[in-house]
């Protein structure tokens, strides 16, 4: 998905499959704290923002950033149709 530029969203601790998928490195990313120092070193460049998009790449932090996330989930999924 992440070589078709599919849009992938990545919430919370989804930010564990994004690393095992080998698709952070070199790219902002935030998720839970949880998870902070793993995507860091995955090599990707932590964000501590609610949501974030890197291209086709849609991040939120936590639950509570769900409205946030949405919002940029939704409007990568506007412009990629």
């Amino acid at each position: 998905m992440d070589e078709a530029g599919k849009v992938i969203g990545i919430i919370c601790h989804g930010g564990s499959v994004a690393i095992s998928a080998g698709i952070v490195r070199g790219r902002p990313a935030t998720g839970s704290t949880g998870i902070k120092d793993d995507l860091i070193n995955a090599g990707a460049t932590w964000v501590d923002a609610a949501a974030l998009r890197d291209g086709h790449l849609v991040w939120g932090r936590v639950v509570a950033d769900i409205p946030a996330f949405c919002r940029e989930l939704v409007a990568a999924l506007v412009e990629r149709a």
